[in-house]
């Protein structure tokens, strides 16, 4: 039976579970490999994160699944915005997959996240099935926000986004962090943002907040290299991202590697959980896709660069390599769940297209998750506008 760890698979899912019980029973070869990862760069801090890391089968398992689905899901949205179901923005997370996979493998049932646009991995690693994604996506009723919010507003338990404004989800997740250590639970809240968003001023205002009041928010640079057709040396002074936060600790990982990325954020989160404060976390990445689906990425970049990264740095490829080559998975084992990932995404791809959107009646609705009022100012489209002092407005 698929290990519930597995958090991103769903009783909707139809990722075959009884063939991965049998692919965690087959131990032929090794059921546990150390690894070494590249060196941490540190700032402001004495100890780092662990550079010899220790993955066991279940877990290399865990782990290529997740990262191929996103990859997976990625290039099928990739194909509906180019057929025109898929409408409206979309930013597309390939090539970045060991930064989300490698941070919820370090993350706790009560631990939150909060991310910009390129939100759709995410998503799926919070607890929201490929069709919920897709759907989403498509603007129909099996999304997570019932077709409503698209590409750029998906959200499930403890995932707060998904936001569509540069670098406005950073002082959200030191709200969200804030809450969390009023509450006394211990959670830490997982913020993300781009290279492109580093510079914006409300950043730099709640690294001064977080750090008053040693709030447990981890702040996560994805430095893919390129903010909106701008190269990162373009576009900012100091390109050293994770010591940016000045009196805030920072620490810089290879974000291509989903072990280093695991062993960091275990760090990241025992250090912000145990009352230390935040902290300022570079993930060195690469974006495959342009920015959104109107750039189409080459006209501030080679070709040659991109190929050069997929065929010596993608975090997949190489992530299967080393789990192949230590015997921990045998070829034929990634083979078969690659065509079952292949068949997930397929027919939840079918699915999506083939969902239908929610009537006119629900467009208005959602608004409140508890409604305090008897009566809400046009609530939906279809109600005389009532104004709460002078009571039916005349239409003007």
């Amino acid at each position: 039976m698929l290990p519930s760890c597995v958090r991103a698979v769903s009783k909707k899912s139809i990722f075959p579970k009884k063939s991965l019980g049998s692919i965690f029973a087959k131990n032929n070869f090794a059921t546990e490999a150390t690894f070494e990862t590249k060196p941490y760069r540190l700032h402001k801090l004495e100890e780092s994160p662990s550079t010899t890391v220790t993955l066991n089968k279940e877990d290399a398992l865990k782990y290529y699944i997740q990262m191929h689905t996103i990859r997976r899901l990625e290039t099928s949205a990739g194909n509906l915005y180019k057929e025109k179901i898929i409408r409206g923005f979309c930013h597309l997370y390939s090539g970045q997959e060991a930064v989300a996979v490698g941070i919820t493998a370090a993350l706790r049932p009560h631990d939150g996240v909060i991310t910009a646009y390129r939100a759709h991995g995410w998503t799926y690693l919070m607890g929201v099935p490929p069709i919920g994604v897709l759907a989403e996506l498509c603007g129909r009723k099996e999304g997570c926000a019932k077709g409503k919010g698209g590409s750029m507003h998906m959200y499930t338990k403890n995932f707060y986004g998904g936001n569509g404004i540069v670098g406005a989800q950073i002082p959200l997740g030191v709200g969200i962090a804030l809450a969390a250590q009023y509450k006394g639970t211990d959670g830490v809240c997982i913020a993300l943002y781009g290279d492109g968003a580093a510079n914006q001023g409300q950043v730099f205002e709640v690294y001064n907040m977080a750090k008053l009041w040693n709030i447990p928010c981890i702040f996560v640079c994805e430095n893919n290299g390129y903010g909106m057709g701008t190269s990162a040396e373009r576009a900012a002074a100091s390109t050293s991202y994770y010591s940016r936060g000045d009196y805030v600790p920072g620490i810089w990982v290879d974000g291509m590697d989903i072990l280093a990325v695991r062993e960091c954020f275990k760090y990241a989160v025992n250090y912000a959980a145990s009352g230390k404060g935040p902290l300022v976390i570079e993930a060195a990445t690469y974006r495959y896709s342009g920015h959104s689906m109107s750039d189409p990425g080459t006209s501030y970049r080679t070709r040659d660069e991109i190929q050069e990264v997929r065929q010596t740095r993608d975090p997949i490829t190489s992530f299967k390599e080393k789990i192949i080559q230590s015997n921990l998975v045998t070829p034929e084992e990634i083979k078969k769940i690659d065509g079952e990932i292949r068949t997930e995404i397929d027919e939840a791809t079918k699915q999506a297209k083939a969902d239908k959107e929610i009537g006119l009646d629900e467009l208005s609705a959602d608004i409140y998750s508890l409604n305090l009022e008897p009566k809400i100012r046009n609530v939906d489209p279809f109600s005389e506008l009532v104004h709460k002092r002078l009571g039916p407005a005349v239409n003007a």
